[in-house]
């Protein structure tokens, strides 16, 4: 059985790159950041104990969140206790340092989690002989975005694509541009509002404008998809997850049948715009009214505030059985493709699952195409466990020739 090798890295220097210092001399152009120090980066992969990581989209808020990781390492000596004077990192353990989580498998190493420590927790043992640790936490960089407030975005106009302004928002906070993957957008937008909020969320509310998505990857780069990108990316190979026959074995497989994700009515208004409202009579018949309500966004017309409406409303009217999550075991014997899966996939990845039911006669099987919305890891001695939730496209877009997205009636055309 072979399982991934963990890597875990703490970086001391600040700012919010995560290279080493590019040193006139010595360092490697296009690899480190210039500097005129070296930064201190720890290696603590041999002191690892527990990992646990999350990272998702909130189905409820159509919204990703903050990730968050907890790191528990052995710390026998106190190294990691800001209190201890004798440690050589004494003077360094200061919040919003950096962490980094890689796994090499198979001689390729994957991105789990990247960060900003929030806190390091030692637990100091009462007898001689047994075993301190230092639980450090750490948060993505969603999280600095929220603490950093702005007013006035420079180089902004109207007329201008939401991936520019998401741009202009990320120097505004002195983002590198190094660390950012940020789509051209499709929706022109008004002039920034110049009022004062927080760096997320003047970028979230450019992201509803779009109906697109913003998240933190898990190399810590802000990532900006346009309503394209996230309608077309279910278009891509399915990694297939089956408790039987052909497909990637699966732990355990959580299916959902609710109401969390209709709504029947939107109501979307402009900044300086009349409010347009979409609703899907049949579905509130049927389910009673499930509002959606947008204010102050940054389209430039009504008439895509409209088209906004009318495509949320048609993507979630309805509501089917859907898988919510599927969980894999690392330590499962023989799982090479499962554990590929499991380090390899991300955030808009699409995944088919298939669950066989018992029936009267014979058996009968569930089957979903979703795309993977979030993922979380718990990683203890001799347990790797991987959670990938599950959900349904942002936009339910109609693609012509693929199959369960070319469905006249059912799909939607977007905007």
């Amino acid at each position: 059985m072979a399982i991934p090798v963990i890597n875990a890295t703490i970086n001391f220097s600040t700012g919010p790159g995560f290279a080493q210092a590019f040193i006139i001399g010595s360092g490697i152009l296009g690899t480190n950041i210039l500097a005129d120090s070296a930064s201190v980066i720890v290696d603590v992969s041999d002191q690892v104990n527990a990992i646990s990581t999350k990272r998702g989209r909130s189905a409820e808020s159509d919204q990703f969140q903050t990730g968050t990781m907890s790191l528990k390492i052995v710390d026998t000596n106190g190294d990691f206790n800001s209190q201890n004077v004798n440690s050589p990192y004494y003077g360094l353990l200061s919040p919003m340092r950096k962490v980094q989580i890689t796994a090499t498998y198979g001689a390729v190493t994957y991105p789990i989690f990247s960060g900003y420590i929030t806190s390091y927790n030692t637990t100091t043992p009462q007898y001689t002989g047994d075993v301190s640790f230092t639980t450090i936490t750490a948060v993505d960089a969603f999280r600095l975005a929220q603490n950093a407030q702005v007013s006035t975005i420079s180089g902004t106009s109207a007329g201008q694509l939401s991936g520019a302004r998401i741009n202009n928002i990320l120097d505004t906070i002195s983002w590198p541009s190094s660390q950012r993957q940020v789509d051209a957008g499709q929706t022109t937008l008004q002039a920034d509002p110049g009022t004062a909020r927080t760096s997320l969320g003047a970028m979230q509310t450019v992201e509803i404008s779009e109906y697109g998505a913003l998240y933190v990857d898990r190399s810590n780069n802000f990532v900006f998809k346009d309503r394209k990108t996230a309608t077309t990316s279910v278009n891509q190979t399915a990694v297939s997850f089956t408790d039987t026959g052909s497909g990637i074995a699966y732990n355990n497989a959580v299916w959902i049948f609710n109401d969390a994700l209709i709504y029947n009515k939107a109501d979307i208004t402009m900044a300086g715009g009349t409010t347009q409202n979409a609703t899907n009579t049949a579905s509130v018949t049927k389910y009673f009214l499930h509002s959606y309500n947008q204010q102050n966004l940054l389209m430039q017309t009504d008439a895509v505030a409209l088209d906004y409406a009318r495509a949320y409303v048609a993507s979630r009217a309805e509501t089917t059985v859907r898988c919510d999550a599927i969980t894999l075991d690392l330590y499962t014997d023989n799982y090479t493709a499962g554990t590929i899966a499991a380090l390899d996939l991300d955030f808009f990845d699409p995944v088919t699952i298939t669950t066989t039911q018992p029936a009267a006669t014979g058996t009968s099987t569930l089957t979903k195409t979703l795309q993977v919305f979030g993922v979380a890891m718990d990683i203890k001695l001799n347990n790797w466990k991987v959670t990938l939730t599950t959900l349904e496209p942002i936009i339910d877009g109609f693609l012509l020739g693929v199959d369960n997205f070319d469905v006249l009636g059912t799909n939607t055309m977007s905007y």
